[in-house]
C-alpha cells in the first residue's frame, strides 16, 4: 500500500527544482504511506535537501507537486503545514532564547489552547530529555541539545508526519541511541522521511530507503532488498552512488 495515493501521507510527483540552467533535482518521484519510516540517502549535494525544502513547502518547485497528507503545497501550504513536523539540518533557533521560551514562543505562533500548550510543552521536554537545559540560552548549549530543542519543536504541535534532516547530526552516542528508539516509537503512529548519512540509522530506524544521486531517485525499495546480494548496505551505497563518469570509465 505504500505506493497508493489515497494512503499516502507525503507525496513527492515529478519534483525538479533548478538554479538557472544548474538542475538541483529532476523528476523525483515517490510516495510514503501513513506509518512509515522511510531513511533518504544520498552523498553531499545529491539533492536531498532540496527536495525536503521542497516537500515542506520552504522552496518552490521549477516543475512538479510536493503534498503533505493530500495538501498541495504550493496551493495550501497552511494547512499542509499544521500536519507537518519539520527538523531542517542546522535549523535556525533563536540563540537568546531559552529552550522553554522557545517552546511556549512556537504555542502562542500556533495559537494552541492554553491547557493543551502547557501539555505538549511538559510532552516534548520529556521525549528530548530538555528538563536540565530549559531555562539555558540556547546559545550557549552544545550542538547535541540545540538539535533536541529543534526536534522538540518540530514534535509540539502532534504533527502526522515528520520530515526530518540529519536528526542526529552531533549527537554522542548515548543521544543517537536515544533519538533512535524516539524515531522508532514515534514510528508506530507518524510517517517519518529523515535524511541521514550514518547507514546504521537506516537499519536501526527505518523499513524502507530510498536513494537519491545526481539529482535522481537511483533506488526505492525496503530495506532489506539492499542486502539480498549479500553486499550490504555500504557496498551498495557505494555502487549506487559512483558518479556516472567514473561508472563509465570503469
Amino acid at each position: 500500500m505504500a505506493n497508493d495515493p489515497s494512503t499516502a501521507m507525503i507525496e513527492a510527483d515529478g519534483l525538479c527544482k533548478y538554479y538557472g540552467s544548474f538542475a538541483a533535482i529532476r523528476d523525483v518521484s515517490f510516495r510514503i504511506a501513513k506509518g512509515e519510516v522511510v531513511a533518504f540517502l544520498g552523498p553531499n549535494g545529491a539533492g536531498k535537501s532540496t527536495t525536503m525544502k521542497l516537500l515542506t513547502g520552504y522552496l518552490s518547485a521549477s516543475a512538479g507537486r510536493a503534498r503533505i497528507a493530500g495538501h498541495d503545497m504550493s496551493l495550501d501550504r497552511l494547512a499542509g503545514s499544521e500536519r507537518l513536523g519539520y527538523l531542517p539540518e542546522n535549523g535556525p533557533l533563536y540563540p537568546d532564547m531559552t529552550p522553554l521560551g522557545l517552546l511556549e514562543f512556537f504555542t502562542e505562533v500556533r495559537a494552541m489552547e492554553r491547557n493543551y500548550a502547557r501539555e505538549r510543552i511538559e510532552a516534548v521536554i520529556d521525549l528530548c530529555a530538555l528538563a536540565s537545559v530549559l531555562r539555558k540560552p540556547i546559545g550557549k548549549l552544545s550542538k547535541g541539545f540545540r538539535q533536541r530543542v529543534g526536534m522538540a519543536q518540530a514534535l509540539l504541535h502532534e504533527p502526522d508526519v515528520l520530515i526530518l534532516d540529519e536528526p542526529t547530526a552531533g549527537l554522542d552516542p548515548n543521544q543517537i541511541r536515544e533519538v533512535r528508539a524516539l524515531l522508532r516509537k514515534l514510528g508506530e503512529e507518524k510517517t517519518i522521511l529523515l535524511s541521514t548519512h550514518i547507514l546504521q540509522e537506516v537499519e536501526a530506524t527505518s523499513n524502507r530507503v530510498i536513494f537519491i544521486h545526481e539529482g535522481r531517485i537511483v533506488f526505492d525499495g525496503p530495506v532489506g532488498k539492499l542486502n539480498e546480494d549479500g553486499k550490504g548496505l555500504d557496498e551498495n551505497y557505494k555502487r549506487l552512488t559512483t558518479p556516472d563518469r567514473q561508472r563509465k570509465s570503469a
